[in-house]
């Protein structure tokens, strides 16, 4: 069976700002499933991954009200708890959506361990904003009591920042194939994994930083030996000149044209498209047949080449 790996958006799941509860998640889950099992039952072997920043800055939120009373969690603890969360949405989801349509599959998430190198390069310029804003009398409290590293953010108050290193190992990775040769739908590295890092005994520990959820879907991918890798984001197709009078929408692109639009810079905005390409170039520089990029309600469209942008080597 040919295999695809799926990356859906942790904002995909939270439709606007009035629609951000459980259950709203849940919902959203449901409609991104429904097209998933479109994709299952035309006979592609599926994993899946995710994104979860909404979600773990939820966690963390609460953790900070509650601090009070109770201990704070752990950044690591946050994307582990998120795993195990959006993975129950998505798997249960899928399980009604099978019974329904008659499939004979099974479903499993695994809590997914990413290492990265810590002598990566990004933890040296921490830049990814995670949290609640603080003053910056509470900020520098933070910063000296807990090492957190914190910026100002434009004039709107001060915030935690982490690194965000390159993902190197899939410490699952012999599980999660395992499930997908059995034909197990499987769902892992969710939002970019849990980062871990080697200590001086060999030991696998957790580590306050977050993986780009698109380059560990990239390198899932590259390792399960995937034919194609969909990324799902909020637009149908890909752009260049995004928000100008200028924007085109694309149906397809080369590798090379990527690589060239990357290095000019102006046509994928860095906190949205840029690092989704960055991951197609990984994926199809390491081997990767072709991804693609669409929106969750267009999944099974653009599959069906009907809309959608293509990046093919």
């Amino acid at each position: 069976m040919p295999r695809l790996v799926i990356a859906i958006g942790g904002n995909s799941l939270i439709p606007d700002g009035d629609h951000q509860s459980v259950q709203d998640q849940y919902d959203a889950a449901a409609e991104t499933d429904d097209h998933i099992a479109g994709l299952v039952e035309k006979g592609w072997d599926v994993a899946i991954s995710h994104g979860n920043g909404p979600q773990v800055g939820f966690i963390l939120r609460r953790s900070e009200l509650a601090s009070s009373e109770l201990h704070e969690i752990p950044l690591d603890y946050c994307g582990a708890d998120t795993q195990g969360a959006i993975g129950y949405m998505l798997q249960q989801n899928l399980v009604n959506d099978f019974r329904q349509r008659g499939i004979d599959k099974s479903v499993v998430t695994v809590v997914t361990q990413v290492e990265v190198d810590a002598n990566d390069p990004a933890f040296q310029n921490a830049a990814k904003p995670i949290g609640s804003f603080m003053d910056e009398e509470e900020a520098m409290r933070r910063r000296d009591d807990e090492g957190w590293d914190v910026l100002e953010d434009s004039g709107r108050g001060w915030r935690r920042v982490v690194a965000s290193p390159q993902p190197m190992r899939i410490v699952e990775l012999d599980v999660i194939k395992g499930l997908l040769d059995a034909g197990i739908i499987t769902i892992a590295v969710g939002g970019g994994g849990i980062p871990v890092v080697e200590n001086d005994k060999g030991d696998l520990e957790g580590i306050a930083a977050v993986i780009d959820k698109d380059l560990a879907s990239a390198l899932l991918a590259v390792q399960v030996d995937a034919d194609l890798l969909l990324i799902s984001t909020a637009v149908e197709k890909v752009a260049l000149n995004f928000g100008t009078p200028e924007q085109r929408w694309v149906d397809q692109f080369t590798l090379a044209e990527v690589k060239q639009y990357l290095e000019e810079g102006g046509h994928f905005a860095e906190g949205s498209m840029a690092p989704k390409m960055r991951a197609v170039v990984q994926f199809l520089e390491a081997g990767g047949k072709e991804a693609l990029i669409t929106n969750p309600p267009n999944l099974e469209r653009a599959m069906a080449g009907e809309t959608g942008t293509r990046i093919v080597r």
